[in-house]
């Protein structure tokens, strides 16, 4: 139970602020469907915290600092870019299918969520209690008591959120956090 509880608090308070929030809040505010964007959340999160809690001090150990930094710089890069790119797809069709927003929550906090501080907080978790499945339900409750409310924001005012504006915030936070990979500097 110590383990749970430990784990839960350190990602909520963690993730406060952090880029699955905005993305929370970007996904409801998109598909204005809570529950399949909180079910999407949750299974990646699950699925996510278990392989880091499986598998996380091999990754330390294979894995030299400098080539995760570039690795991970790349991507944020690839995700600032991708962000300044509109939705072609008609999005009345695509916020009325609730495996859509399922599928898509699901994939981008999966990959939102690979290489973040909570996947590696997970792992350090794991090898510090040594209960794998304690912990992966502690960080997994913790993210979620973190983003729910975000997506429960973003279902009641996305009518008010300009897309636009946020694709342009989402691409300066990603650029940022490339740059502070980059230059090694810790994340907020």
């Amino acid at each position: 139970m110590h383990a749970l509880l430990v784990s839960a608090g350190i990602v909520a308070v963690s993730e406060i602020g952090d880029k699955t929030q905005l993305l929370a809040l970007l996904l409801a505010s998109r598909f204005r469907r809570p529950m399949p964007i909180i079910l999407g959340m949750l299974v990646a999160t699950t699925v996510n915290h278990a392989l880091a809690a499986a598998a996380g001090a091999w990754v330390a150990d294979a894995v030299p600092p400098a080539v995760l930094r570039w690795g991970l710089a790349f991507c944020f890069l690839a995700m600032a870019v991708w962000a300044l790119i509109p939705d072609t797809l008609d999005e009345r069709r695509a916020a009325s299918r609730a495996g859509s927003a399922f599928v898509t929550t699901a994939l981008c906090f999966f990959l939102a969520e690979f290489g973040d501080k909570t996947q590696l907080a997970t792992a350090a978790l794991a090898a510090k209690f040594d209960a794998v499945l304690p912990v992966v339900a502690g960080t997994t409750l913790g993210m979620m008591l973190a983003d729910v409310p975000a997506v429960l924001l973003g279902h009641t005012a996305g009518h008010r959120i300009n897309t636009k504006s946020v694709r342009w915030l989402a691409a300066a936070l990603a650029a940022a956090l490339a740059v502070m990979t980059l230059a090694d500097v810790s994340f907020p």
